[in-house]
């Protein structure tokens, strides 16, 4: 998660950790016997502080969550917690201009990091645990030492930041504004959640800087905030630290909690949008519900999951099965602390009328109506239940993150230990009782969101939803100057704050056991142990993906790994589904460029009988020609969608100018709608016949089993399946361009143009690969360290973010640049990206070095964490025959990098005069422009 990116709407729900073997229908009471421990304590100013130890890793995760999000704005000032989300990121008296992004980078943190929703503003990083007086200085400095920093020309540069995230996240994306119509109509005018989260551009634009000090003096203070400490930390110490920093803060004014109000709905409301970035149409239904915690919020949980998750689900019965009118259905319970809501969403096929989708949705509500829920389903539902619980303990970010929420909105942490059961007791009866209550026959809010000119497409009698689109003006910004030194008069303090502290007692780098095994039929499995939470990760990668298609039949490999997953020999669709469910299990075959991959995750206990279904769906797919035929519908109604999304139009582009079109790396690993549409199911057996073998795959396992275990299922796979020899092709990666072109992609008024700037560069293979992966960590690889960062969003404000990386794999991969910019600034950044890579190799400091190295070998603290990472390191190892302890080799090349090496790898892989410089945005205001980017006249690619 990349700073400031996600708007989350919700708190992490925790489901109970003992499977209900069986529900009557009479009510039981199931209690759990979670602990999660913790310790809580209050200081004099009102900031609580919760420590959760966690000694699995040498980490820390810190998290200071504010009870302040839109929710908590006033109609005509919104936006404003969302603001602070960012600017509390940039700078304070103590930590001088960077903030903590600037002392993360130092430290081998994840990223400073937050996100703001309705209720509340989080800032969370994990940094190695010899940081973490560092971190809770660095706290401490947001609520009592910040606001002196935020000037007229710091909030200016924001302004255009948040208004980049809006145009990338709403404006430029198809149904981008479809959450905008559906809660200024599901709630009153003057309801807090009447207006989103980013808020209006118009009303942070009008903000003064008077407006926004006020805001954050009245909710940004200890008094109403908790402070999470999770990891390996000597808890004295830490609360040592805390008093030290955070007691002298002042507390703020009482806060009155808001009342909880339900959204309102008086009369059923239909509106229709006509989408300029949408090919196919799109209907949402609303429904007023529940807040956080009340008793009802558990049931509709699983009720909206049973109703649209699944082959068996009553939605996806009659719209995805009997009518095949879509691909699959999506309904969710969204409950935040003053009010819920229920939504269904349900995109159609090209040219779907949404009236025949909303007669499909009535029919399938009837047919629930008679017929309810199982024992069987519910139980089913909340077995999966079960294992999402345990994936949400299995780090220590996850752990605080749970901590301080249930503090904020429950005022109390132990509710961790609660709220499980209050799931583990929804009974049959609760479910139905809550559908009647919340959907049957109450009124609601259904938007139509349809392709531009084909408004006959939405329900009858909907309205017309309008929405204000922001104009982008030439030179309309206002202007400033980022770069000015911030004067202010600094709050006083009776400790010494000046001074960054020191580190506390180094981490040392774990790296895990890794045990090897192959058997007898050829497959090779990697193993890790490890004990902290009771499930188990693991994946068969299969080598070839695309690469092995024929050119005419693009495709094929998805379609193969899409049907896979449907059904086996044995059993329906619908029989698998129950069968991986009933176990709290989860597996997903998909293609990508290079693999075909068999991902699992599943308790440690049902690890032997997960197995033997994979086993299932890999030796006897079911081949179900039904099947085969809605999968191709869905593969082609995504691609007729990814032709108006600027980010997909970007990656397919750019991929065919990098490799050219007789490469088959260059080609959508979903294929074409053309090829698509010639598949059979002959060239799907085909290919899985002659390509998929043991003699190309290899296994990783991760989790709370040994080797013993892990290998002991394994027998019945490795005695069935047949090696036999598959050769990969080949295909060579074009060298860079002898000179540089510029190339244009026309969507006509996009508020953004995306920008995918390289050449082809560099192998994971070759000596130079992670060498100059550590020298583009300054330029654009690090963040909000990167220069690239720094010029264009914190310097300029022209982007919410643009980052560089190498991307090789056994082949040779592209060294690439990407962002979303504004629209009027596309030469304007391009400009400055140029300049940037041109004087990379003069301008990069001792500073610079120090930094890089600081990042790279501190942060390999945080390396084994995560189930997820543990998995990606032994894929890094299978795939490329790396050493166990190839970290420490890594650790090595960045230890002994030097600035002449740097410079070196710079001039050597990034040459911004035989680049490719691609742009997908308006041409009728942009293209002619970049004439003056020096590198000849732009290529048109899509000529109307």
């Amino acid at each position: 998660m990349f700073k400031k990116l996600l708007l989350v709407t919700a708190v992490t729900l925790f489901i109970s950790c003992n499977k209900e073997k069986s529900t009557t229908n009479k009510k039981q009471t199931k209690a759990t016997s979670l602990n999660v421990p913790f310790e809580k304590f209050k200081l004099d100013n009102g900031l609580e502080v919760i420590l959760h130890t966690d000694k699995s890793d040498p980490i820390v995760a810190v998290e200071l969550m504010v009870h302040v999000g839109s929710g908590r704005e006033i109609e005509g000032r919104t936006g404003f917690a969302h603001l602070f989300e960012h600017l509390l990121f940039l700078e304070s008296e103590n930590l001088g201009k960077g903030g903590l992004d600037k002392m993360s980078a130092k430290i081998g943190g994840s990223g400073a990091n937050g996100s703001t929703n309705r209720d509340r503003t989080n800032y969370l990083q994990t940094v190695p645990n010899d940081a973490l007086e560092k971190m809770i200085w660095a706290e401490a400095d947001k609520l009592g030492w910040f606001i002196n920093t935020v000037t007229d020309p710091v909030l200016a540069k924001e302004k255009e930041v948040v208004k980049n995230e809006k145009r990338q996240n709403y404006d430029n994306r198809p149904y981008g504004f479809n959450q905008q119509i559906i809660d200024r109509n599901l709630y009153p005018k003057n309801h807090p959640y009447n207006w989103q989260v980013i808020g209006s551009l118009e009303h942070l634009q009008n903000a003064t800087l008077n407006d926004v000090k006020n805001f954050f003096k009245k909710w940004y203070v200890p008094n109403n905030a908790t402070l999470v400490l999770s990891g390996d930390f000597d808890t004295e110490k830490a609360k040592e630290w805390v008093y030290k920093y955070f007691d002298e803060i002042p507390r703020g004014e009482e806060i009155t909690p808001l009342a909880k109000q339900s959204g309102k709905v008086a009369k059923t409301k239909l509106l229709y949008f006509e989408d300029n970035l949408a090919k196919l149409p799109m209907v949402t239904y609303a429904w007023p519900t529940v807040p956080l915690y009340h008793k009802d919020s558990y049931a509709l949980d699983i009720l909206t999951e049973y109703l649209s998750q699944g082959k068996k689900a009553p939605l996806n019965t009659i719209l995805v099965d009997d009518l095949k009118l879509t691909s699959n259905t999506d309904m969710w319970n969204w409950s935040s602390e003053l009010a819920g809501q229920i939504q269904l969403g349900i995109r159609g096929f090209n040219n779907g009328n949404l009236n025949d989708i909303n007669n499909g949705v009535n029919n399938a509500f009837k047919n629930f109506e008679k017929e309810g829920i199982s024992d069987k389903n519910l139980n089913r539902i909340k077995a999966g239940l079960e294992t999402q619980f345990y994936n949400s303990l299995s780090n220590v970010l996850g752990k605080g993150t749970s901590l301080a929420s249930y503090n904020t909105y429950a005022g109390d942490p132990g509710f961790i230990n609660k709220e499980i059961d209050l799931t583990l007791n929804v009974t049959k009866e609760d479910i139905m009782r809550v559908y009647n209550t919340y959907i049957k026959n109450k009124n609601f809010v259904a938007t139509s969101f349809v392709p531009k000119g084909m408004a006959n497409l939405a329900l009858k009698n909907s309205k017309e939803a309008i929405i204000k689109e922001e104009k982008i003006v030439n030179g309309s910004e206002e202007k400033f100057d980022a770069k000015i030194a911030t004067e202010y008069t600094k709050t006083p303090s009776k400790i010494d704050r000046a001074t960054e502290p020191d580190y506390g007692k180094s981490p040392t780098l774990n790296v895990p056991t890794i045990w090897k095994n192959e058997l007898t039929n050829g497959i090779k499995v990697f193993g890790i142990e490890n004990s902290e939470v009771p499930l188990v990760r693991f994946n068969l990668v299969i080598d070839g993906g695309q690469l092995l298609e024929n050119m005419n039949k693009l495709g094929v490999a998805n379609l193969t790994a899409n049907l896979m997953n449907k059904g086996t020999k044995n059993k329906t669709v619908a029989e698998l589904e129950d069968a991986i469910q009933e176990l709290g299990a989860s597996i997903d075959i998909y293609a990508s460029k290079e693999n075909i991959t068999i991902s699992g995750n599943t308790l440690a206990k049902n690890y032997a009988k997960t197995i033997a279904l994979v086993e299932e769906m890999l030796l006897e797919p079911r081949w179900d020609t039904t099947e085969f035929e809605l999968i191709k519908k869905s593969v082609v109604a995504n691609l007729r969608q990814q032709k108006a999304n600027p980010t997909t139009v970007t990656r397919n582009v750019y991929n065919e100018l990098i490799y050219g079109k007789e490469n088959i790396k260059s080609k959508n690993t979903l294929g074409s709608i053309a090829s698509v549409e010639k598949i059979n199911l002959d060239d799907l057996k085909s290919y899985y016949s002659n390509y998929i073998s043991p003699s190309v795959t290899k296994m990783h396992v991760v989790g709370d089993i040994n080797k013993e275990k892990a290998l002991k299922p394994l027998s019945n796979l490795t005695a069935k399946w047949a090696s036999k020899e598959v050769i990969i092709p080949v295909f060579k990666t074009p060298e860079a361009p002898k000179k540089s072109a510029v190339y244009f992609y026309d969507i006509p008024k996009a508020k953004q143009s995306v920008i995918s700037f390289g050449a082809p560069a560099l192998a994971f293979t070759d000596k130079d690969f992670y060498p100059a992966t550590v020298m583009n960590y300054i330029l654009g690889g690090g963040g909000f360290t990167s220069k690239l960062m720094q010029e264009l969003r914190e310097g300029k404000g022209y982007t919410y973010g643009i980052y560089s990386n190498f991307s090789g794999t056994k082949a040779a991969g592209p060294f690439t640049i990407f962002s979303r910019v504004r629209s009027n600034v596309t030469l304007e950044s391009a400009e400055l990206v140029k300049k940037i890579i041109t004087d990379y190799p003069t301008t990069f400091s001792d500073k610079d070095l120090a930094t890089t190295k600081g990042f790279l070998i501190k942060s390999n603290a945080r390396r084994f964490e995560t189930m997820r990472a543990k998995l990606n390191t032994l894929e890094n190892i299978s795939t490329y025959n790396l050493n166990t302890d190839y970290v420490k080799n890594r650790e090595k090349i960045v230890n002994e990098m030097t600035i002449e090496k740097v410079q070196e790898l710079a001039k050597k892989h990034i040459n911004p005069n035989k680049m490719i410089w691609l742009f997908v945005g308006d041409a009728e205001t942009q293209l002619d422009r970049l004439n003056k980017l020096g590198f000849g006249k732009p290529v048109l690619l899509n000529k109307k």
